[in-house]
């Protein structure tokens, strides 16, 4: 008798299981806004119910041996799907690894990046290795299998970006890339050394390559301009539809610092935040003459400094003399490929396209935006005699099929950013930094203020 009533226990535990897992499986593919995804219930009858796959034949081996090592297996790829799932659609772990958001986010920080704040996109290339970007250390292989590929589609999130938020998004400049020469990206490559040169020259470069969207290395930067507006950056001020911009607390720039010839001291570095390798020493004899400091004897440094450190310098009583880095300095600007008198310190201004908006096609348009319609967007584009053709016909204006942020690094002269590389589209979104939850300054033993635990599991808009 207690035989016959464990039998329909066990089943209706089983149906149990089979339902709950069917909402949680319906409500995931609702989310995804895919109906495909409902042929999996099939699977999940069948795991729990009907059985007519032998899901866990290995679990009746007789054999310890290989019973254990299946067991270990099973854990691994639970483990690995796990990872999978939460990585591609609630959290990523991301690496501070430049100054480019000094001293908001620092060289060291370890982020916990939500990708439900934005929206998660579905992956444009699904069958990936968990926890690893493009390329596999060391055998520098792909990561990825390229097909199948899927089209952009961001799933429902707890908000959209907004202005100042600090974004972590895919490199758009990242799409083809010469692998051994990744920074500066492939096109000031092409504009500085030109393209044959460059497949030429593998030995140098490496191969060049294409990577998909969300395969693109992953940056982490300050959306500072909206889908829409006009952004133009005056002496280092930027302004947003011809306003001031709320410019970050931290916000830094570089200066040159000339003292009596007085070395700085540690002490004097530490309270003025920089580090080791931001304290260089300018001895170039023609940048000294450029900046007109002539005296011989004095010794001039370059420093990021936000306008607190700026003013603790000032009072230095060894400082002589104070310039704030040159717009020459700046290097190239988006477009690379068209003359526009913008510098970094002096942009635009430049419009951000929005979704829907139309605009004239004109020489110096196309100049800005031929990326966004043809890299971006996925159109041909071709110029004859003058004329525009975008998908084989000819065009006047064009329509905007996504929306685009202008990112810039809060080390406003040590960041490669919107204005280096132009836009950011949506489709390139990754997430929001939430958590620091490991900070760690390279300049000091782990003994010795290696670990930075101020910062460490801290809200990153706390920061």
């Amino acid at each position: 008798m207690k035989k016959m009533e464990k039998k329909p226990w066990n089943e209706k535990k089983q149906w149990i299981k089979f339902g709950i897992a069917s909402v949680l499986y319906i409500l995931f593919a609702i989310w995804m806004r895919n109906g495909w995804l409902l042929v999996g219930l099939v699977v999940l009858a069948d795991i729990f119910l009907t059985k007519f796959v032998p899901w866990g034949a290995w679990k009746k081996s007789k054999n310890p041996s290989v019973q254990k090592t299946l067991e270990w297996i099973d854990d691994i790829l639970f483990a690995l799907i796990a990872v999978y799932f939460i990585n591609l659609f609630i959290l990523q772990l991301y690496q501070i690894p430049s100054s480019s958001l000094e001293k908001s986010l620092l060289v060291g920080d370890y982020l916990v990046v939500s990708k439900l704040s934005f929206g998660p996109r579905v992956p444009n290339t699904p069958l990936s290795f968990p926890l690893v970007q493009n390329t596999f250390p060391i055998i520098n292989t792909k990561s990825y299998i390229e097909w199948p590929k899927w089209e952009y589609k961001r799933v429902a999130g707890l908000g959209t970006v907004e202005r100042n938020d600090i974004v972590v998004f895919n490199f758009p400049a990242g799409d083809t890339i010469a692998f051994k020469q990744q920074n500066p990206d492939y096109y000031s490559l092409v504009q500085q050394y030109g393209r044959e040169f460059i497949l030429m020259n593998k030995e140098m470069f490496g191969p060049v390559m294409y990577r998909p969207v969300d395969r693109r290395e992953n940056y982490v930067k300050r959306c500072i301009g909206m889908p829409g507006d006009s952004l133009e950056v005056r002496n280092n001020q930027v302004y947003i539809n011809g306003t001031p911009g709320q410019n970050p607390e931290e916000m830094q720039h570089n200066y040159y610092v000339e003292t009596d010839g007085s070395l700085l001291t540690k002490e004097q570095f530490d309270l003025l935040g920089v580090s080791k390798d931001d304290q260089m020493m300018i001895a170039n004899q023609n940048i000294l003459s450029f900046l007109e400091f002539s005296d011989n004897t004095a010794r001039v440094y370059r420093l990021p400094l936000t306008q607190k450190a700026l003013h603790i310098v000032e009072k230095l009583p060894v400082v002589k003399k104070i310039i704030i880095e040159p717009d020459a300095f700046g290097g190239p600007t988006y477009p690379v490929d068209y003359e526009t008198g913008w510098t970094r310190d002096n942009y635009g201004p430049i419009w951000i396209p929005r979704k829907g908006e139309t605009i004239s096609l004109t020489e110096q348009n196309l100049a800005i935006y031929h990326r966004c319609i043809r890299n971006y967007e996925n159109n041909t584009l071709e110029v004859n005699d003058g004329k525009i053709y975008i998908n084989g016909k000819e065009a006047t204006t064009y329509t905007f099929r996504y929306d685009y942020y202008f990112m810039m690094g809060d080390n406003r002269h040590n960041s490669a950013d919107s204005r280096s590389w132009g836009f950011v589209p949506e489709d390139h979104i990754v997430g929001k930094p939430i958590l620091v939850w490991l900070s760690r300054d390279k300049d000091r033993g782990l003994l010795n203020g290696g670990i930075r635990w101020r910062r460490m599991f801290r809200m990153v808009d706390a920061l």
